[in-house]
């Protein structure tokens, strides 16, 4: 597919064929060295593992996988009904060192060249703003990509993801703790790992602080967003 927004093609052997239509987008960082070390894991056949796009630190938009094919890039995860996530989602790898090399911000012109790319996929496959998603937000208890310092406010200024709810109208919403987990999965998470999920939903709505733990804040964000929902407001 001619596509203006991809520089060039590398690609990888690591696909097959989707059992589901595509209702997702699963955002990564590589936690490697460089771009180019990231592609050629993407690309070996021994590693099992690939993307539909890589996104160098430059800007640079590389095609690994064809959309229309499955890509091998969330493992082993969940999100709202969907274990087999990788059939259902276009995976966008992100070149960044992670937490494991010098965990640092994202560069603006990589996520300049991330946008009009995940603005073009949601509009194309009418993706629902909701489903674009953090890879810890789909596997909690293995990932914390892409981390707390990627900046989801600059793609929900374009309508590209949930927004943070900046008016909480109900301060504690829940009486206790597994009411709040039932929500979380009501939500779209796989609960199994009760204080990685926490750690998940705080690295997406409250970044400022991840410690697993429930409080105050983390109920009434959760209970928001899913005021939002039933009202219509965050497809």
């Amino acid at each position: 597919m001619a596509d203006e927004l991809v520089h060039r093609e590398r690609l990888s052997p690591n696909c097959n064929e989707r059992k589901l239509p595509i209702s997702m987008v699963v955002l990564h960082y590589t936690e490697m060295e460089n771009a180019e070390v990231a592609l050629d894991r993407l690309c070996d056949p021994a590693a099992e593992v690939s993307a539909h796009y890589l996104i160098s630190e430059a800007g640079e938009v590389i095609r690994l996988v064809p959309e229309e094919q499955r890509a091998w890039h969330a493992g082993q995860s969940y999100w709202r009904g969907h274990r087999d996530v990788n059939s259902a989602s276009i995976g966008i790898e992100l070149d960044h060192p992670g937490h494991a090399l010098g965990y640092r911000p994202f560069s603006d012109v990589q996520i300049d060249a991330l946008v009009p790319l995940l603005a073009r996929i949601v509009k194309h496959y009418d993706i629902p703003r909701a489903n674009v998603v953090a890879h810890s937000d789909v596997a909690p208890a293995r990932k914390v990509d892409p981390g707390e310092l990627f900046p989801w406010d600059r793609l929900a200024e374009y309508g590209l993801c949930l927004p943070k709810p900046e008016k909480l109208e109900r301060g504690d919403p829940f009486d206790n703790d597994a009411a709040f987990y039932l929500a979380l999965e009501r939500f779209g998470y796989d609960i199994t790992d009760g204080h990685k999920v926490v750690e998940a939903f705080q690295r997406r709505w409250r970044p400022e602080r991840i410690d697993g733990q429930i409080d105050g804040q983390v109920r009434a964000i959760l209970f928001q967003l899913l005021l939002d929902r039933d009202r219509g407001l965050s497809r």
